[in-house]
């Protein structure tokens, strides 16, 4: 083999490892809110970097564990829930953010770890089918704890923290400034009060699979996904009356394969907000 033909081959071998380098994995939970993190985040730091944003999904805690405790990890920014990333982080699934990439002087101190930073607000609040109810509706958490008031079957997320405990507490006259810390005793009391027309979700498709086919005609939604239904055309009932505020987080797994790639994501997204 000549010079040239060399001289080439290395070209190649170099442009293919820079070339496969210039990537990353993003993982979400799918649907509205990952179309909507593709098109406003992904695709600008793709323009801006070069780097190509490979979306996976759903978002799942188990794959996480599995992928890091066997060496294998293979998502490097995941969009979890708050209060996982800060469990994940003290069982070292997580990698420790690069705060010298990444610029947190501007996000809320409140969802901000050595492994995590805040992805977006949004709120559970009580969504209902309009068509379920074309006569009285339900307005407050207490009705949607009042099957006899407004038959059908009551949808909750099926993980505790937060949403269901909290809506089980207020809907049994517990006052918001007084929630905390959880009875958790009374809370499962009042859910036990409706336990046979409980479904619970795990993801926000389903969430809305079980509103507008009228299979679940009233529950505890995240926000977004009530109004992408109503968006899309459906005659949605919301109640934001002691909605509960929560957020999600960017995290980089443990292992993840392009870290520097998924600091400089972070980092833009902040830049972003």
């Amino acid at each position: 083999m000549n010079r040239k033909v060399l001289a080439a081959a290395a070209m190649l071998t170099v442009a293919g490892g820079a070339a496969q380098a210039q990537q990353m994995v993003f993982t979400s939970w799918g649907g509205t809110t990952q179309d909507a993190q593709t098109e406003f985040w992904a695709a600008p730091f793709s323009e801006k970097t070069g780097t190509a944003v490979v979306q996976d999904g759903p978002t799942d805690y188990g794959k996480i564990k599995a992928m890091v405790e066997a060496d294998a990890t293979n998502w490097d920014v995941v969009d979890v829930e708050f209060d996982w990333a800060l469990q994940a982080g003290n069982q070292g699934l997580l990698e420790p953010l690069d705060f010298t990439v990444i610029d947190k002087a501007s996000l809320d101190p409140r969802f901000v770890s050595d492994y995590a930073v805040g992805s977006f607000y949004y709120s559970f609040v009580m969504g209902w089918n309009e068509a379920n109810f074309p006569d009285a509706k339900p307005a407050t958490l207490a009705d949607l704890f009042d099957t006899a008031k407004f038959p059908g079957k009551r949808t909750f997320y099926k993980w505790s923290a937060p949403g269901v405990i909290e809506a089980a507490l207020l809907a049994d006259g517990v006052a918001p400034d007084q929630l905390y810390p959880l009875d958790l005793d009374r809370a499962f009391a009042k859910l036990d009060t409706i336990k046979p027309d409980i479904i619970w979700w795990e993801g926000g498709a389903q969430s809305q699979q079980l509103l507008a086919s009228g299979e679940a005609p009233v529950g505890f939604f995240w926000n977004g996904r009530l109004a992408a239904l109503a968006a899309d055309g459906m005659p949605v009932g919301i109640s934001w009356e002691n909605n509960i505020t929560a957020a999600d987080a960017l995290v980089v797994p443990k292992g993840a394969p392009n870290k520097d790639a998924a600091m400089a994501f972070i980092a833009d997204y902040v830049e972003f907000q």
